[in-house]
């Protein structure tokens, strides 16, 4: 997958950790642009410990993994 497939998927995780964090995370726009961080901290981690999910679902589901994993340690900064 290129890098516009990459932006759009770690778009859609940043989306997906909002809907699933309580309280709705930090905002549409943010949310978007700590799901890009996300996706890319839940690819490393899974390649750290050897989990490798195929196709568009696999890197999706990698990706909010990762975000939410990033809204939630930012959640801390919050407040």
């Amino acid at each position: 997958m290129g890098i516009i497939g990459s932006i759009i998927i770690g778009c859609l995780a940043g989306f997906c950790a909002g809907k699933l964090m309580k309280g709705g995370g930090f905002g549409f726009i943010m949310n978007l642009v700590l799901g890009l961080f996300g996706g890319a901290l839940g690819g490393w981690l899974f390649d750290q410990l050897g989990i490798q999910w195929g196709g568009l679902l696999g890197q999706l589901g990698t990706a909010i993994i990762g975000a939410v994993a990033i809204l939630w340690i930012a959640s801390f900064f919050k407040k």
